[in-house]
């Protein structure tokens, strides 16, 4: 990949799949598990690993990251959450990329006894905050999580997401059964779509695997990201 290439607009990781009309405050509780799940990854053309990790972070609280690292580019996302009534309700995140020599770090809060989320760091004044919180919010992160709880179900899902001083409404379509690779075994998997504008988002869900097997991002038709799962702990 050449320079230009890689000082071209970064594209935003966004794991945050699956909706239709159901909100979170209808959903049954999920039991959250530790885990770690290896990926290949496919980067704006350049080839990497990543992981994904749940880890406790003390009482009834969890910490989700991703981290995606190739040789000229790396990505850590992560969110602190909660269990609360069933739902999943993140508390803080951060977000780091470096590409080349660019750097990017932000963070962000979710306060809940105020009610809004804020953000600081390398964020435009308009992406501050605050933003009001609703119940069954979520953060990109999360909506993983909550996607390989009701995917299987075969329950249609609305998703609202508050991310980057933004709210946003995801809408995801199954697509059918798919056979896909996992650690050199075949695996059915549940094709996920979503579409917005020149971006699409797929996603393949395989029963009990606790995130997604595969998750595809394609921007004006090209492969900006793709993370394959190796192996799952």
């Amino acid at each position: 990949m050449t320079t230009t290439q890689t000082n071209s607009r970064i594209p935003k990781i966004r794991f945050a799949l699956l909706a239709a009309a159901l909100t979170l405050a209808s959903a049954p509780a999920l039991a959250v598990k530790p885990f770690s799940a290896d990926y290949s990854a496919s980067y704006m053309g350049m080839q990497g690993n990543g992981r994904m990790t749940v880890a406790a972070a003390g009482a009834n609280r969890w910490k989700y990251s991703l981290a995606v690292t190739s040789p000229l580019a790396n990505l850590q996302q992560s969110t602190v959450f909660e269990e609360k009534a069933g739902q999943l309700r993140p508390i803080s995140g951060s977000d780091s990329s470096k590409v080349l020599t660019k750097n990017k770090n932000k963070n962000a809060t979710y306060d809940w006894a105020r009610g809004v989320a804020t953000w600081t760091g390398d964020v435009k004044p308009d992406r501050a905050g605050p933003i009001k919180l609703e119940t069954g919010d979520l953060d990109a992160l999360l909506i993983n999580l909550a996607l390989v709880r009701d995917a299987p179900a075969g329950k249609p899902m609305s998703y609202r997401m508050v991310e980057d001083g933004r709210v946003k409404q995801l809408t995801y379509t199954v697509e059918g059964k798919e056979a896909i690779t996992v650690g050199g075994k075949s695996q059915q998997a549940t094709k996920l779509v979503s579409k917005n504008g020149d971006k699409e988002t797929i996603a393949w869900v395989v029963p009990g695997m606790p995130v997604p097997a595969r998750i595809l991002q394609r921007d004006k038709g090209a492969d900006a990201i793709d993370l394959r799962v190796q192996s799952v702990r």
